[in-house]
């Protein structure tokens, strides 16, 4: 909402609504409010009554069930980070959360590590999803790739890149698939992709996926009109075909088939690297804060993402290997001590895995 249709006045009312929100989760009652401006000039409980519903009409609150209470909308959670973000950003993190940083991260020694740790130590505080991320980038070059069925529609993919890089992730699969498949799935890759750029691989795939398929569909249309010509017919007149290895050219589509099948799923699981990849860059120094990711799924609409890039080592080449730390939560959060504790947990990458200065 911009900035010029929110009063000064109608500004203090929803920063002492949000506020009340955010500590309470409760829908925030006009009495409430003004308690909060209890003495105040001009702020009388009909007046602020008046100006609830003035915010209410601009879309910044709204009125669950049938609660007296209202609460902000995420268009009321970005009005109020982008009023207060030199405030947000200044502000200290505590003593207590810092110590608790430090210890979480105590023993830590390399980068997945800290990335592990790094997600959880921001669930745990945040109450929502932690995400840590390396970002990919073009000296990622992969050696080896390791597919384990965990359980039904459950995979445990490895990657190892040539720079020593051992990524692992759980991936949730559409259907089962069988310790064979995943075999069969590793070996196809490791054996035509080694010391390929790990970015390329997946486009390349899907290109000889379909340039295979077109080839495949070709031959039997070609069968299939010499067969009309009579090319194989029986004594008697009709079709009499005797075909061996059909089994193997059906078995090799079916492979195939899976393999896209299961990249379009890795794909998907993609999305929240993408998400991460679009609102925070690594060139940028501060923390990201995001209110309202419905451009990326209407379900999110309600959700902050509150991010920061973070410096993981420097390649023999002098390259910053870049991170990306992050929370995902519900738009009541706490937003000062969020960015503060992002910001904190991204700059300590350096001092843990002894990153030199730029």
């Amino acid at each position: 909402m911009p900035e010029a249709r929110v009063s000064p006045r109608e500004r203090l009312v929803l920063t002492a609504i949000i506020e009340q929100y955010i500590a309470t989760g409760e829908p925030v009652a006009s009495q409430a409010v003004a308690h909060t401006f209890a003495g105040r000039e001009g702020l009388s409980s009909a007046t602020i009554r008046n100006v609830m519903a003035t915010l209410a009409e601009d879309g910044l609150l709204e009125q669950p069930h049938t609660s007296a209470g209202r609460v902000p909308t995420a268009a009321a959670f970005r009005y109020y980070v982008a009023q207060n973000d030199m405030v947000l950003a200044s502000l200290p993190l505590s003593e207590a959360r810092r110590e608790l940083i430090e210890d979480s991260f105590s023993g830590v020694t390399s980068s997945n590590e800290y990335l592990e740790r790094t997600s959880h130590v921001l669930a745990m505080i945040s109450s929502g999803l932690g995400v840590a991320l390396a970002c990919s980038n073009a000296g990622q070059v992969l050696e080896h790739i390791h597919f384990s069925r965990l359980s039904t529609g459950r995979v445990l993919a490895v990657v190892v890149t040539q720079s020593g890089t051992v990524q692992d992730r759980v991936l949730s699969i559409d259907r089962d698939l069988s310790h064979l498949e995943l075999e069969t799935a590793a070996r196809f890759l490791n054996e035509n992709f080694r010391g390929w750029p790990v970015e390329r691989i997946r486009a390349e795939v899907n290109r000889r996926i379909e340039t295979e398929r077109e080839a495949y569909r070709q031959m039997l249309t070609s069968v299939e009109e010499l067969c009309n010509k009579g090319a194989l017919a029986g004594a008697d007149g009709g079709p009499a075909i005797y075909v061996e290895g059909m089994a193997n050219l059906i078995a090799a589509e079916a492979d195939r088939e899976r393999l896209r099948q299961m990249l379009v799923a890795l794909e998907a699981k993609q999305r929240l690297v993408d998400l991460l990849t679009a609102y925070v860059d690594g060139r940028q120094q501060g923390v990201r804060v995001v209110v309202g990711l419905d451009g990326t799924s209407a379900a999110m609409q309600d959700m902050v993402l509150i991010g920061a890039p973070a410096r993981l080592g420097v390649s023999s080449m002098g390259a910053s290997s870049l991170g990306t730390v992050a929370v995902i939560a519900p738009t009541r959060i706490q937003y000062q001590e969020m960015i503060q504790a992002v910001r904190y947990i991204a700059r300590l990458s350096e001092r843990i895995l002894e990153v030199p200065s730029e």
